[in-house]
């Protein structure tokens, strides 16, 4: 299965789920920001970012950062925004010797895939020995106070289910978790937005929105996965 498959066919899709969450976030930092900040003080100098789609985790890091950092995608549509080196291709199948990397990142895309676990074990294939591998993924609970109108469906790689994934493969992981009233949606249009990002159709986004109160906090929940070669 491809990397984002959607994306190709409505790319505004997965850039409203960037603009959204950079938009309303209050009170934090963005989860691309720290993981810039664990990728910086990780000593690594060679980093894979699989599904980095436009460049949101290279929109965070310093311009050069020092480290080679390599992004890759399934979709055409999003590299082109994406700043080189740029590699299209599936995570399931790495175009990378072993051990090319010291670092691999895959920010809330191991739910696209089928699989998970062999994208795990290719991202476990290309790091060298001691390499970071950080991966995040969302609850089935998160936004909650959208619950009136819409819930997630459970996909092959939910929060809840992570670590355990991750342990498969890695043997050992450390989790961080979030659980925190991190955006506040102003208006009704930014209600639907965020429903649009979030795979709801657009005429029905547009009707839920108009159903809930705003300004709406939105409480996110999450983890964020650590393990080592």
């Amino acid at each position: 299965m491809a990397l984002t498959p959607d994306y190709d066919s409505d790319p505004e899709r997965f850039r409203l789920a960037s603009r959204v969450t950079g938009k309303y976030l209050i009170g934090a930092r963005s989860l691309h920001d720290h993981i810039a900040s664990k990728l910086l003080h990780s000593g690594a100098s060679r980093v894979l970012d699989i599904g980095c789609g436009e460049g949101a985790l290279a929109g965070a890091l310093p311009d050069p950062p020092p480290f080679t950092f390599v992004g890759l995608d399934a979709s055409g549509v999003l590299l082109r925004a994406h700043p080189p080196p740029r590699v299209q291709a599936d995570a399931l199948r790495l175009p990378f010797r072993d051990g090319a990397f010291d670092a691999a990142v895959a920010v809330n895309m191991l739910y696209h895939l089928d699989d998970p676990r062999g994208a795990l074990r290719e991202a476990r294939r290309v790091l060298a020995p001691g390499g970071l591998l950080l991966v995040t993924a969302i609850c089935r609970t998160d936004s909650p106070e959208l619950a009136p109108v819409w819930r997630p469906e459970p996909t092959p790689f939910d929060a809840e289910d992570a670590p355990a994934r991750v342990c498969e493969v890695f043997g050992e992981v450390e989790v961080e978790r979030w659980d925190a009233p991190l955006l506040t949606l102003p208006d009704p249009a930014a209600v639907r937005d965020y429903l649009i990002a979030r795979h709801v159709p657009r005429p029905q986004a547009a009707e839920a929105a108009t159903q809930l109160n705003t300004p709406l906090p939105v409480t996110k929940r999450g983890s964020l996965v650590l393990a080592r070669r």
